[in-house]
């Protein structure tokens, strides 16, 4: 039986990329390898002597997560971008990560100091200008929403979605529009279905029979995760719009 080992405490210690297990699985098997073969590239090759078959499959199997340095390691080893290991990035480092750049590339290219970006990745705190925030989201590719949420501004705009769908949701547009600047109508769209949706949800939970306890507690849930249903409303919103 392979035994797990891992060196501790762990040499890198920040918090280790959203890993995609299946996709990995899934590039190993593509390959003809075994957990054991991967593990010993991993040592011989790219120096993680820790490394076990039962390591490897419990990376696959989600039990444990590669750090950035052993998941870089593991796209050498698979043959693939980094990109390809990582589940959804949610920081600006899990994005530059996935894109494969170097901190170097990302600094100089936006305009900042190498030890001021990089600090920016360790705080989650962006500090740019509108022209360095630009340059940033095209170089990562990032959408409207992936440079809301990297810039720290996501729990601003969470707060004001969640006035938007309890109150009167005209009174939003405009401060919202100064989060996330959008084409007025499907903004006004998107507003729009979230102040019905919420009142429908509220609406239908009591006509189950459910008590003000059950709607207040489905209200909660709707309210926790504004921000993911407001960017649905924006794409149903664009797709109309272009209908």
């Amino acid at each position: 039986m392979w035994a797990v080992h891992r060196p501790f405490p762990r040499s890198d210690r920040r918090p280790p990329p959203p890993f995609n297990a299946p996709a990995a699985r899934r590039l190993r098997a593509a390959l003809g390898l075994g957990p054991e073969h991967v593990a010993h590239t991993l040592r011989a090759s790219y120096g993680l002597p820790y490394v076990t078959p039962a390591l490897v499959a419990a990376w696959e199997g989600g039990s444990a997560s590669p750090s950035h340095p052993e998941l870089s390691a593991l796209a050498g080893a698979l043959w693939c971008s980094p990109g390809e290991l990582i589940g959804r990035p949610r920081t600006l480092r899990e994005h530059r990560v996935a894109r494969g750049l170097a901190p170097e590339d990302v600094a100089r290219t936006v305009g900042h100091e190498l030890q001021a970006y990089l600090r920016m990745e360790e705080t989650g705190q962006w500090h740019g200008t509108e022209r360095q925030s630009a340059a940033l989201a095209r170089m990562l590719a990032l959408s409207l929403a992936d440079v809301i949420a990297v810039t720290g501004r996501e729990a601003r705009l969470a707060e004001l979605l969640r006035g938007a769908a309890t109150t009167r949701w005209q009174a939003y547009v405009r401060p919202v529009s100064m989060v996330a600047p959008l084409d007025r109508r499907q903004l006004e769209g998107a507003l729009h279905r979230l102040h019905r949706d919420y009142r429908d949800h509220m609406a239908a939970t009591l006509s189950w029979g459910g008590g003000h306890g059950d709607a207040g507690d489905s209200g909660r849930e709707f309210l926790d995760r504004i921000v993911e249903h407001f960017w649905t409303a924006v794409e149903d919103a664009g797709r109309w719009g272009r209908a």
